[in-house]
């Protein structure tokens, strides 16, 4: 197992957060590591409401791992949809992209066993699942060392918290949440789909990519999708049975991220 794919606690850290995501993408500067980034909040006093302990936790075990990686690409690129007025429900989504590929326990529970029972039309999921579905991880020997009972009841509290900030599951009740109607946003779209194709994906590998069933999209839901980012003028797409064939129009995340604000 490579470290990567391991179920960690970092979710500890912070959920959500969008609130304190916000304060970072605006005061991220480019080629910031965590310690600079927390070095300089720490400094001017960003999180004063917090001690320097918990306000570098922030930022190295929830900012960093969700958006300081690729060369800080993803903090650049929203740094500049935030600057441009991007919509607040589309950066929700994409912060929810972004901790759900950080947190492999939480995407893996959001692929696994959130969009299973939203098809199925369950009306809830409760904290009995989310345990079930660590204790599997566990068997499956994606921890790297097994946890105890009480960091598995944590841990399945804080992914059903993080459901309900990210809009997937409603925020009252605690040991059992309302499953709410989530679906990707078409700037969303456009994001996931520029910013995998800059990751180098081939066109028909990339409408296969993982990252869409955090969104519950099956690959001709994914085409779909894109046809209608074609329509809009975002691309231009050809597709048959065997062969899919994209004419990316923007050049860089830079360029997409104006077109999505």
């Amino acid at each position: 197992m490579t470290e990567d794919l391991a179920y960690t606690t970092q979710l500890q850290a912070g959920l959500g957060m969008m609130n304190e995501t916000l304060d970072l993408l605006r005061f991220v500067e480019p080629g910031d590591t965590p310690s600079k980034l927390a070095d300089r909040i720490v400094s001017r006093g960003l999180f004063a409401r917090t001690t320097a302990r918990r306000a570098r936790n922030i930022v190295a075990e929830m900012f960093a791992p969700r958006f300081l990686i690729d060369g800080d690409q993803p903090a650049r690129t929203l740094a500049n949809l935030i600057g441009s007025g991007g919509s607040i429900d589309d950066l929700r989504q994409i912060f929810f992209l972004q901790t759900a590929r950080a947190q492999t326990v939480f995407g893996d529970f959001v692929k696994y066993v959130y969009w299973p029972r939203y098809s199925a039309g369950s009306l809830v999921i409760n904290r009995a699942e989310a345990e079930t579905f660590i204790r599997r991880g566990l068997d499956a020997g994606r921890m790297q060392k097994r946890w105890s009972e009480t960091t598995i009841k944590r841990v399945s509290g804080y992914i059903l918290g993080c459901c309900s900030d990210f809009g997937l599951l409603e925020k009252a009740g605690r040991d059992s949440k309302k499953i709410l109607r989530f679906s990707i946003r078409p700037k969303v779209c456009l994001y996931l789909a520029y910013d995998l194709h800059f990751a180098g994906l081939k066109d028909k590998t990339l409408i296969h990519h993982s990252d869409w069933k955090l969104f519950g999209l099956e690959s001709d839901e994914v085409l779909a999708q894109i046809k209608r980012l074609s329509h809009d003028g975002h691309l231009l797409i050809q597709s048959s049975a065997d062969v899919v064939e994209i004419a990316w129009k923007y050049q860089t995340m830079e360029e997409a991220a104006h077109a999505i604000s």
